[in-house]
């Protein structure tokens, strides 16, 4: 017999494992509190070829008996944020965090997915096959999309996804076959300034390739930036050659640390 969960004993489970992950690694605490929504694996996914990428897959493709889509956010400490802003380049904090995080996720998936298991659930991650594409510039699997659809945050004019506690973090997912319901973070439309109307755009200031603009991400661009980084940037230098790290545009602007506008109505 399966054990009741609910979307709040997988916050609790996740800020557990992020606050203690730090120490037991013996690695700078990088993040804040994550956020996490839940979302009924309903028709409303299947816009995601439409919206993300041609050969995006769906929640029943990862699990043929989904019921609920599970995204999550860490964000990072203001501190990592400050000391990405001066200059052009990357600072070695940011790529250091990148990858941290990129492990932590990791982590926090199989915990979650474990914790699912052992209430006697099925849950299953992103398969290899559903990552980005260097050919397309598009992930199979946006953490991004499937966040947007299940209300824990908005996209920016800088293509970040704004949260209520903002932009300047990674995310992660997974799929359930447990009923989890919706339990959205984001009531607003918007959570960009520009796009509420009020005056901002300083993301598109601060890409240091022109690659941010009001029409959109000049994909190639941004990708050209973020490989030349890891190659030529000596902060960078001896970390992992996929740790393709700018975030220029995240850095403190309004969105890099908060909601600017304070409408996402939810707890935060």
């Amino acid at each position: 017999m399966n054990t009741p969960v609910s979307p709040d004993d997988l916050r609790n489970r996740i800020e557990g494992v992020v606050q203690a992950y730090s120490q037991k690694n013996d690695i700078r605490p990088f993040w804040r509190t994550p956020l996490l929504a839940t979302a009924v694996a309903d028709d409303r996914f299947d816009v995601l070829p439409r919206i993300a990428a041609e050969d995006h897959a769906l929640p029943r493709d990862l699990l043929d008996t989904a019921r609920s889509v599970v995204v999550f956010f860490v964000p990072f400490i203001p501190e990592v944020a400050k000391e990405n802003h001066p200059g052009e380049n990357p600072s070695r904090s940011w790529g250091l965090a990148y990858e941290a995080a990129n492990r932590l996720i990791g982590h926090v998936c199989e915990v979650l997915q474990r914790e699912l298991e052992d209430r006697g659930y099925r849950a299953a991650l992103t398969p290899a096959t559903h990552n980005f594409d260097q050919e397309k510039l598009m992930a199979r699997w946006s953490h991004k999309h499937l966040g947007y659809l299940a209300g824990l945050g908005r996209f920016g004019v800088n293509a970040q996804f704004i949260t209520p506690v903002g932009c300047a973090g990674r995310m992660g997912s997974l799929v359930t076959d447990a009923d989890l319901g919706d339990s959205p973070l984001v009531n607003a439309e918007e959570l960009c300034l520009h796009k509420i109307g009020r005056k901002c755009l300083v993301c598109v200031d601060r890409c240091p390739v022109g690659a941010v603009s009001v029409s959109g991400i000049d994909r190639k661009g941004c990708w050209e930036r973020l490989k030349e980084n890891i190659a030529r940037v000596d902060a960078l230098a001896g970390l992992e050659s996929s740790t393709h790290v700018c975030g220029k545009c995240q850095v403190l602007v309004p969105c890099s640390l908060k909601d600017p506008t304070g409408n996402s109505g939810c707890r935060s």
